[in-house]
């Protein structure tokens, strides 16, 4: 963070112990240590709300390009019950009942007449 050389750092000691004197330098450094603590608490929590706030932008745009991208698909395949689709017709009844109902003596089935029952084989399976 800062550049300081051995031989400056060496050089404010100096001056310290000569200025404050040797008795009062223990105290003076106590001192200064603690306002270096506080202004390393108060920059490191000024850089947590600058990261939060960063964060949230973030998720904010984020986000709204998830809605963009929702409504996006959300128009391109809309929802059955969004569209108004036309009921569907019942289908013809053919059932015996039906067709007694009708009038009609020949019996109707739903029966499909083409199918045919397989055999079962002979011996063990492969």
């Amino acid at each position: 963070m800062f550049d300081i050389a051995p031989t400056e750092l060496l050089l404010v000691i100096v001056v310290a112990l000569v200025i404050i004197g040797p008795k009062d330098l223990p105290k003076a450094m106590r001192f200064v240590g603690k306002w270096m603590g506080k202004a390393r608490g108060m920059a490191r929590h000024f850089r947590s709300g600058l990261d939060t706030m960063m964060r949230e932008a973030e998720l904010e745009e984020l986000e709204k390009q998830w809605r963009e991208q929702n409504d996006a698909i959300m128009r391109e395949f809309p929802r059955i019950d969004d569209v108004s689709v036309p009921a569907p017709q019942p289908a013809a009844d053919t059932t015996v009942e039906a067709a007694a109902k009708q009038g009609d003596d020949a019996p109707r089935t739903t029966e499909n007449p083409e199918t045919h029952v397989v055999p079962p084989r002979d011996g063990p399976l492969p």
